[in-house]
Order: C-alpha cells, then structure tokens, then sequence
C-alpha cells in the first residue's frame, strides 16, 4: 500500500529524525506505528545516522502489529525485521538473523541484557508502550536503565503517558533521559511536585499534584515531547474505527478451517436460508471469539487470543475507560473470568447502578450486549472508547451500540471503535459487511453460500 501521510505523520517523523531522544504522546489511532518506522528508514539508509534498531513492545503488538506494518507499506519493505519472541532458542536464532529492526516483547527484555549472553550492540530503542515502563522497580525497567547508556537514540511511544496520575511520569521519562527533567530519584521528583495526600501519622499512603505541578512538568519535558489528539489532526469525522488483528495459531486456525469445511459440507446440497446460515455463521463467530457450545449446552473452550488481545487494548487504554460490546454469553463469562485476573474494576451496564458508575468514570471497563443497547441509553459521559470483543451481524444493534458514545454530548471531540478480528474467519466477513453497511439478512446467505463454492 502506498503510504500517503497526513501533515501531523510527516511532523512526527521529522521530530523523530531531529531529536536523539523523542517522546511521543500520540492517540490510538494516529498511527504511530507507521510514523515512528518511517523515522527509522530515514536514518537508517538515508541520514546513515544508526545501524541497528531494537523494539520493545507488547507481546501480540510485537509478534503481529510491528510485522504487519512492515508488510503493508510500499516504502518499508526496505526494511528486514527479526522478531525475538518465542522459546530462548527461537530467540537467539533471532538475534543472529541479519536485520535492521529486532522485536522484543517487554517480558524479556531482562532476559536479553542479563541472561542470553547477546552482547547489546543496538544503538537505537524505540518502546513501544512507554507506560509500561511507569514502575521504576520492575525487572524491565532495570534492565533498561542497564544498557542505556550504549543507546544513542530512544523514542517513547504511548497514547496515555499519565493514565494513573502525574507520577506515572517520572520513571518513564527516566529510561529517556536518565532522569535529566524530572530527577534522578523519585523522592526528589515527589517533593518537587506533589504534597502528602492521605496518611496515618507520618505514613503516607498517596500523593496528589502541587497547585500548577502539571504545567511545570510538562514544561520541563517539552523540549523532548509531542503530544497529538486524534480530533487535533484527523480531517475525517470524529467517528475513528480501528482493526485490531487477532491471530491464530496455525493449529487452532486448521481446526477452525476443518470445522468450517464440515458445517459448509453439509448445507451444499441444501437450499440456503436465513436460518441454516445464522447457525453456521454464529458458530464460526463464536470459535473466532475463542469458545463455542457444543449441542447439549457445553461450552467448549478454544483458545484464548481475543482475551490477550482485549488486555492489550485495556492496557494501552492505562485506565481511560473502555466500553466492550459482546455476544455470546459464554464471551461474557470469560471476559469477567480475565478482568477479575487482571483486578480491572468492571461492571455489566444492565442495571441503572452500574450505569450511573460508568457515566461518573468510576469503572475501567463497561461490559454491555448489543441487544441491551437500545435508544435512549445514554452512557457518552463515561467515556469514548468501544472495543468490540464480539461482532454481530445486526447492522442495527451494531449502529445503536456505538451510539451510546457517538452521540450529542459527548464530551471527547473524537469516539474511537476498536474491532478485535481474528484474521482469516468469518470475522472479516462480518467487519466488511458492517463497514459497507450491508449487514442484511441477504448478506449473510451469499457469504455461507461463498464457503461452499470455495470447498466444493
């Protein structure tokens, strides 16, 4: 695909490009991705100015999203990448691939600076997610600090720097600058900005923000930082749809196709109706979402890509409050089952007491069916995010679901709706059809009778 970027991209690039140390504080949306590879290509075969990148982000963001990108631009296949995830011989087989960029996930890097034996040679790092790397105590966040001073280029890429708080700020901005802005130690950075909020005696267990602390912060950071809106920038309608890819592994992929086959099989004789066709598309919904009822009730569990993909997403959120569609009931069941895992605070919004906490953001995440999305529920002050676990066919629940935030009061100036899609399922049929607003009971029809035509 030919990469044509809007005025802000080509911005960020250059500053990338300008600046040997970058923190850029970007909406999901804006395509920081492609802006911060972009910045690379240029300074690695143009300028000439590094030599060997390293990227460390999340697990699926390495594994699938950095890749991805690489594939889908014109401009960048240039670039040889190496993804360093797998088994440790898988990742030292990696690390002697030659590349230009190489791919971590953030669990290892402890493992790549201390224990691989890999002598660190990259002279550039770009993280991916800088508000992962908000504890100053954790393994990652040493290790880093360890081999920092052998980096000579670092960019931070994060839509949500400060999603707990203005301390979130000061270990983050350390991997960068070793602390030259906000200080070397946290306790200084806590005297400088903050005053004891709620204590016993002299322990104190929270902190909040001096009057203007804020501005004073940012301030010390700007010469470094960018920070971009999504509504700032985009010259399209506030409505932002992103695709989030899930992928399978090629077992549970071959078990998917083989389950597909089997179902098609037996209609192909059949003449096709609305019935037998919601019964085969439902089914190879629910695998793509990751379990599926078996005829006596059972629920069958699959795999568990689309809830790794979903902690993602709430990661990345860092707190702003995300609303989360799903369809199936056994969906619902393993979503709480995670969230409780992650100790997210969530409620069902199908009572008027979790819908009055959704509106007061008291929740991190809002869990709610398309069918329960009727008019008149208005849920845009709690936030405008929606993450679609599960995708349904209705065209009119989809539209009235993404119009409990997309409406007349929202306060954002931009909705944002992200799509978990398993890749290769009926998934991308259901999205496409939505997308081209055609998710008709004839649509359905003519996508089973596609299957048969292509296992015939």
């Amino acid at each position: 695909m030919q990469y044509e970027p809007h005025e802000y991209q080509s911005f960020a690039t250059d500053y990338i490009e300008n600046h040997p140390i970058s923190a850029l504080l970007i909406d999901m949306g804006l395509g920081k991705t492609v802006i911060t590879m972009t910045a690379l290509l240029n300074l690695l075969f143009d300028s000439f100015e590094i030599h060997k990148v390293l990227v460390v982000a999340p697990l699926r963001v390495g594994l699938i999203s950095w890749p991805d990108e690489l594939k889908k631009w014109d401009h960048l296949h240039f670039l040889k990448s190496s993804v360093v995830i797998g088994t440790e011989m898988e990742r030292l087989k990696a690390l002697k691939t030659e590349a230009d960029i190489y791919i971590i996930n953030r669990e290892n890097l402890e493992w790549l600076v201390m224990k691989s034996g890999y002598k660190f040679d990259f002279d550039t790092v770009v993280i991916d997610e800088l508000s992962s790397f908000k504890n100053g105590k954790s393994k990652r966040h040493k290790a880093l600090m360890q081999v920092r001073p052998y980096v000579k280029r670092i960019i931070g890429l994060t839509g949500t720097p400060a999603g707990n708080g203005l301390m979130d700020l000061w270990a983050e901005f350390k991997c960068l600058d070793y602390g030259a802005r906000l200080g070397r130690f946290i306790t200084r950075y806590r005297e400088e900005y903050f005053l004891p909020d709620k204590r016993n005696g002299m322990v104190v267990f929270s902190y909040k923000p001096q009057v203007g602390a804020e501005a004073r912060i940012y301030s010390k950071i700007s010469d470094i930082t960018i920070s971009m809106k999504a509504i700032d920038h985009l010259k399209m309608p506030a409505l932002i749809e992103i695709e989030h890819p899930v992928q399978l592994s090629d077992d549970e992929f071959q078990v998917y196709k083989e389950f597909e086959e089997e179902m098609v099989l037996e209609l192909k004789d059949e003449e096709i109706s609305s019935a037998n066709a919601a019964v085969l598309t439902n089914k190879l919904l629910q695998m793509s979402n990751g379990a599926i009822y078996s005829d006596n009730g059972e629920v069958l569990h699959f795999h568990d890509r689309k809830l790794d993909a979903l902690e993602d997403v709430i990661e990345e959120a860092n707190g702003k409050p995300l609303l989360v569609a799903y369809w199936f009931k056994h969906d619902l069941e393993r979503i709480i089952k995670r969230l409780d895992k992650l100790g997210v605070n969530y409620a069902t919004l199908d009572k008027p007491e979790a819908i009055r906490k959704w509106n007061a953001k008291e929740l991190e995440v809002g869990l709610i069916h398309p069918a329960s999305a009727g008019h008149g529920l208005n849920l845009q002050s709690g936030g405008n995010a929606i993450v679609w676990f599960g995708l349904t066919w209705s065209l009119e629940l989809y539209q009235q679901t993404v119009a409990r935030l997309y409406r007349q009061g929202q306060k954002e100036k931009s909705v944002v709706v992200i799509h978990l899609v398993s890749k290769g399922t009926m998934d991308e049929t259901v999205l496409k059809a939505l997308k081209g607003k055609d998710a008709t009971q004839s649509k359905l029809i003519d996508a089973v009778k596609a299957k048969i035509k292509s296992i015939k």
